[in-house]
């Protein structure tokens, strides 16, 4: 079987066949569908939450993860073609922010369905340049003091060897996307794109998150919301409130 027929891409927090249109959610580096499980509840219930869950962590962990955005855009979207019968949107954070563009790229160059919105959270537009210097190769050493350093890894998760020999390799190549990622230029977006920022995110300005506007030929959207790169967490309810206000407006529109 082709590695991107296998199932288990998607979780769904909340199943809902019926709804009016699906949310699919990226999370950031390191992370998994879990980060979207209580989502639902601060969405509309015309909307289906569903998590993409990358090979190497929750379910997946046995799996060998992507180090190469190309093949994973290609396994990603394979599994995803017979969720795209309905309106959906795209939203990621972070790295997921980068995976969640890309897709909708992917999407039009194999001629399917495109979103009706993208959301990209805590990530400077992809034509920026990356500024830091790559870490996924360093000693488990210093990996570990650069992760401590980016947040987002609980330090109680970090000090527990055997769980962090397990959550390394999926670690060590999220930062790989995102480190060997080179952006192409094609022509931008047919869909609106709404960008969401940290007030005190020290590794995402705000100039970073303007240029995303570059990427779309539709309207585009940017708010700076209160906390650092990690405010999807601490200023959730207002992100999805802001969600659920961009995608109700849509689904209006729609009828």
């Amino acid at each position: 079987m082709a590695r991107g027929a296998t199932d288990g891409w998607i979780v769904r927090p909340r199943p809902n066949p019926g709804a009016a249109l699906r949310l699919f959610c990226f999370p950031y580096a390191g992370a998994g569908a879990p980060i979207f499980r209580d989502w639902p509840a601060g969405l509309p219930e015309t909307v289906e939450v569903c998590a993409v869950q990358l090979p190497g962590r929750g379910s997946r962990v046995r799996e060998t993860p992507f180090t190469e955005v190309a093949p994973l855009l290609s396994a990603l979207s394979d599994s995803l073609e017979r969720d795209l019968e309905g309106p959906f949107a795209l939203f990621g954070h972070s790295l997921g922010a980068l995976l969640a563009f890309e897709l909708a790229r992917e999407l039009r160059r194999e001629f399917l369905p495109q979103p009706v919105r993208l959301f990209v959270s805590g990530c400077g537009a992809p034509q920026e340049p990356y500024l830091y210097p790559p870490i996924h190769t360093l000693p488990e050493a210093k990996f570990l003091a650069e992760l401590q350093r980016w947040g987002g890894t609980p330090l109680e998760v970090l000090a527990h060897q055997e769980l962090m020999q397990l959550l390394l390799p999926a670690l060590r190549a999220d930062f790989a996307l995102r480190e060997t990622y080179a952006y192409a230029d094609e022509p931008p977006l047919d869909c609106p794109i709404s960008a969401f920022g940290g007030l005190d995110d020290r590794w995402v300005s705000r100039e970073s998150l303007d240029a995303w506007r570059a990427q779309t030929y539709a309207a585009f959207s940017l708010q700076l919301l209160p906390g650092d790169h990690f405010f999807l967490a601490s200023s959730r309810p207002r992100l999805l409130a802001a969600i659920a206000e961009t995608l109700a407006a849509h689904l209006a529109a729609a009828g």
